[in-house]
């Protein structure tokens, strides 16, 4: 099911995977490179309904109106909010997120919005080889139960480069992945173990 919702910054597209009985909705953005095709989104939204648990992947504007750039994230963050309150509609406990610049969104803006939690996969802590132009604040700063989910081979940050986190946050590694959760032909870990590394942590942290 899909649906199209307008925003300041033009009209997302928002794909439902429903969960009978639903108990909860995580509705989750995409990163600034690619898609909702994610493998870590389309292997979420898998598997995430048989526990009861609806996944939304919420398709930008840019990307639905065939741009290639992702806009500022000032711009991001305003198409966010109407996103936010249709999934709300439901009527259940919302928990937002994304991966890479969708996590960003979520973790500046979850809060205000009223929702649940929030899940951060492969959160940019910064850009590649910059570790001085820190995002921490922005991950540590939620005020919500958040969930981190980062590659141990994450050029825009490891596990082990992520500063202390504060009561209610949780950090997950994922070993030998990369920033898409890719990991080396030679890595003890398959691609397939991987996603099911980040399947079964996000079921877990959602277990009632």
């Amino acid at each position: 099911m899909q649906r199209i919702v307008e925003t300041p910054a033009g009209d997302a597209r928002l794909h439902w995977f429903r969960a009978d009985g639903a108990r909860a909705v995580l509705l989750l953005g995409h990163g600034a490179g690619g898609g909702v095709e994610a493998p870590d989104l389309r292997a979420l939204a898998a598997v995430l309904p048989a526990g009861g648990v609806s996944v939304v992947l919420a398709e930008q504007p840019w990307r639905v109106a065939g741009r290639k750039l992702a806009p500022a994230p000032a711009v991001l963050d305003a198409g966010w909010p109407a996103q936010f309150a249709a999934v709300a509609e439901e009527g259940l406990p919302v928990y937002a997120g994304g991966r890479s610049a969708g996590a960003r969104v979520a973790c500046r803006t979850s809060s205000a919005l009223g929702a649940a939690g929030v899940l951060a996969l492969a959160f940019p802590l910064h850009p590649p080889g910059r570790p001085e132009r820190s995002r921490a604040d922005e991950l540590l700063g939620t005020g919500l139960p958040t969930l981190v989910v980062q590659g141990g081979a994450d050029t825009f940050g490891t596990p082990a480069e992520f500063p202390g986190l504060p009561a209610g946050h949780r950090l997950v590694g994922v070993p030998h992945a990369g920033h898409g959760f890719t990991v080396p032909k030679r890595a003890p870990l398959t691609r397939e173990a991987a996603l099911e590394l980040i399947t079964g942590a996000v079921a877990d942290w959602l277990r009632p």
